[in-house]
């Protein structure tokens, strides 16, 4: 059975009311303005792409990675940015998303078309592209992982003694309040308040107010709600493929039969895991809100994103050297400025036995 052949079974499997592969893309609209704070994002892509590039290069003695995925320097609202998007959307319909890095085997490697074919048509570089031994999506977060996940632990520590305590304040304090018929509902529910249940508690805060005891056990009640929901949001950073993306992502592996991946870049650590698992996760909801959410991501326009617990994949690189960053002024057409954050240098250290592993390479032959 081919790759692609296996990524079109696995895809039966994912529930039509998260990724529906019988109906076409939805057309983007054309951006009309960047900002700031837009750019300064690009830039952090651009660097982790590289990131993950350089350590490649430097490190294997038989294979390269070359920069492929469509891209340019201009932004929304720079001339000929309009025709740069809607040639990048016919492509998407056309061979689907292309992947940030290919990954060759030196033997395969054209030296004529050299580390970026980035820019070359896709109809010139068709054979070449299918010769690929996998296809890397980088992805980039601006956190230091495991400082991350300390604070969350602290946190949800902190939240989870408060809820326990705030709900042992009320069946202590304030249970002859409770003993009323119309109230003794919320004794059952307190008791069943543990530390293992206050992932799925939820309740209504009531809206006592007739009397000083009634308004206070209501604001502990409401404290206890509003500690819960802290213990409830989603404590882990993620490898975040977009709901959109999936679709084209499948059309360039059916266009290609080539391996894909996501590598999430954070300023610490990077981890990959395959397409493959990907579907695998999504296609078991019992996995959602464990090891994937589904989330509006404000931070891409609202976009539905998969966001997957990262350390569900594999540790590609287990130490970053940070790079250096600067600010950049970037004058516009009508004479806006934008100001935005730069990333040069940083070295990231791979695991090559991982990396070799989740690719499917030969440790040896790396």
């Amino acid at each position: 059975m081919s790759y692609y052949e296996t990524i079109r079974g696995l895809t039966k499997n994912v529930p039509t009311t998260l990724v529906d592969f019988s109906l076409p893309r939805d057309i983007a609209r054309t951006p009309t303005q960047a900002s700031s704070n837009f750019i300064t994002n690009k830039e952090q892509g651009d660097w982790a792409e590289n990131l993950v590039t350089r350590a490649i290069n430097e490190t294997s003695k038989n294979y390269v990675a070359v920069k492929y995925g469509k891209s340019d320097d201009l932004v929304a609202g720079q001339d000929g940015f309009d025709t740069f998007y809607q040639e990048f959307q016919s492509e998407l319909d056309t061979i689907g998303k292309r992947p940030d890095l290919l990954i060759f085997k030196k033997s395969d490697f054209d030296t004529k078309l050299g580390f970026d074919i980035s820019r070359i048509p896709h109809s010139e570089i068709t054979a070449y592209v299918k010769k690929a031994v996998a296809g890397i999506e980088v992805r980039s977060s601006a956190f230091l992982i495991d400082r991350y996940e300390e604070a969350m632990q602290i946190k949800t520590e902190k939240f989870t003694q408060i809820a326990l305590q705030t709900k042992d304040k009320i069946l202590t304090e304030y249970l002859d309040v409770l003993e009323h018929p119309a109230k003794e509902k919320y004794i059952e529910l307190l008791k069943g308040i543990t530390e293992a249940t206050l992932s799925v508690t939820d309740f209504r805060v009531p809206s006592w107010s007739s009397s000083e005891k009634l308004e206070q056990v209501k604001a502990l009640f409401r404290k206890l709600k509003d500690a819960i929901m802290e213990i409830q949001k989603r404590n882990y950073l993620s490898i975040t493929p977009k709901v959109e993306d999936v679709k084209v992502v499948y059309k360039w592996i059916e266009s290609f039969n080539v391996p894909h991946y996501y590598f999430q870049v954070f300023f610490d650590k990077v981890y990959g895991i395959s397409f493959e698992q990907i579907l695998t996760v999504i296609s078991n909801p019992d996995n959602e809100d464990v090891i994937f959410s589904i989330e509006k991501d404000s931070a891409n326009q609202n976009k539905t994103t998969i966001k997957i617990n990262s350390k569900s994949g594999t540790p590609i690189a287990q130490k970053i050297d940070e790079p250096k960053h600067e600010s950049v002024r970037k004058e516009m057409q009508r004479g806006q400025l934008l100001f935005y954050v730069t990333f040069k240098g940083g070295t990231a250290y791979l695991d090559v036995t991982n990396l070799c592993k989740i690719l499917g390479i030969s440790e040896k032959e790396f």
